[in-house]
């Protein structure tokens, strides 16, 4: 299926964005848990509730007569899990937890709030298609709304060294489960690299805290872990990852703004505070952005143009009226690398940890 506006990959995106925004409100129930072991715990949580779930539908699938899928992974699937969840999961992680003890949380968060450009720009040429220039300014001014809404705040070079390491592992949460996704389906590519980050946390964790790297949590430690592995693990994941395969990741990574206007409004609904006036400004850039990248190129440009921000008047038209048979025949092919069979799966960043949580609009990782 060739990505586009899908609306149900449009909600799915918004929807998965939006979950990693609340995870504010489970940060105090799991601030003074083992950093690490609790990352563990809540992907080994989550990996064991999708991979029954994978299971289940693919005993459903039998007794409906389809023939089963295949569901053992190459060496070059195997490589692709791996290295999304080395960078995807533990590198962002570790990234945002160490990127915290040398910058403010909100440095962080501003950030791997570009991932919206990121993806804009690396996700069409990693199909061997060419950057919509509509898409480009529309995330251009997403981001610009996720910097307001967060603050820029300060820190070390170390500090911002840490936080570019966060975006790449933001950007790889995605754009490595691109190609994996037409097989395995959003579910699987979930369960498979929530499983191999497990022992990976974990190393991490007793090289960091040795053997207090896990103890027996608390009820609200349970209650908050729970929220992680479900809510967001398991909900925001295969949100995230179907909508990928529906809508492309140029244009998901738009959504990736709402997370830090979900965070304010969790606050707020919460009663933990009120949002001040950065933050609604924020907000506002941020459903400007995600218009004008829905809505096409003109729309894009007219917002784009009042804001000072994206390509010229013209350049749209000169890039499509430009791309020809070439540019279609590379995007038909692009479009079936990131399509998803069926019914088969995240931000951002994805999220998150005690470090994590602090700087919720990171991602879904």
């Amino acid at each position: 299926m060739k990505p586009s506006t899908s609306p149900r990959g449009v909600i799915q995106a918004a929807c998965a964005m939006i979950l990693v925004g609340t995870l504010t409100a489970v940060s105090a129930a799991i601030s003074r848990y083992p950093v690490y072991g609790g990352q563990a715990v809540r992907y080994a949580v989550a990996a064991v509730i999708l991979l029954t779930v994978a299971r289940s539908r693919e005993r459903s699938g039998r007794t409906a007569g389809r023939p089963p899928a295949r569901s053992r992974l190459t060496l070059r699937e195997w490589s692709l899990v791996t290295a999304l969840a080395a960078t995807g999961l533990v590198g962002f992680n570790l990234c945002v937890v160490e990127g915290t003890r040398h910058t403010t949380p909100a440095m962080i968060g501003t950030v791997v709030g570009a991932v919206p450009v990121v993806l804009a720009v690396v996700a069409p040429l990693m199909e061997r298609r060419r950057p919509a220039p509509h898409l480009v300014a529309a995330a251009v001014i997403v981001t610009l709304g996720a910097a307001a809404a967060n603050g820029l705040g300060g820190g070390s070079l170390s500090g911002l060294l840490l936080a570019l390491g966060a975006l790449v592992g933001e950007m790889a949460f995605s754009l490595l489960a691109v190609p994996l996704l037409p097989r395995l389906g959003p579910v699987r590519v979930s369960a498979y690299s929530a499983a191999v980050a497990t022992p990976m946390l974990l190393a991490v964790g007793l090289i960091v805290d040795g053997t207090a790297v896990v103890r027996i949590p608390t009820a609200g430690e349970v209650a908050g872990f729970a929220y992680l592995a479900v809510i967001v693990t398991v909900g925001a994941f295969v949100l995230w990852y179907d909508a990928l395969g529906r809508i492309g990741a140029d244009r998901a990574g738009l959504f990736a703004g709402l997370i830090p206007v979900s965070a304010a409004a969790t606050t707020m609904v919460l009663g933990l505070g009120t949002p001040n006036a950065a933050e609604l400004t924020g907000a506002l850039l941020v459903g400007c952005g995600v218009a004008a990248g829905l809505g096409g190129g003109a729309a894009s440009r007219r917002v784009s143009r009042r804001l000072g921000v994206g390509p010229r008047e013209g350049a749209g038209e000169r890039y499509v009226a430009g791309e020809g048979r070439a540019g279609r025949e590379a995007s038909e092919k692009a479009s079936a690398t990131v399509s998803t069979p069926g019914r088969p799966a995240t931000a951002v960043a994805p999220p998150s940890d005690q470090g994590e949580v602090r700087v919720a609009d990171a991602s879904c990782s």
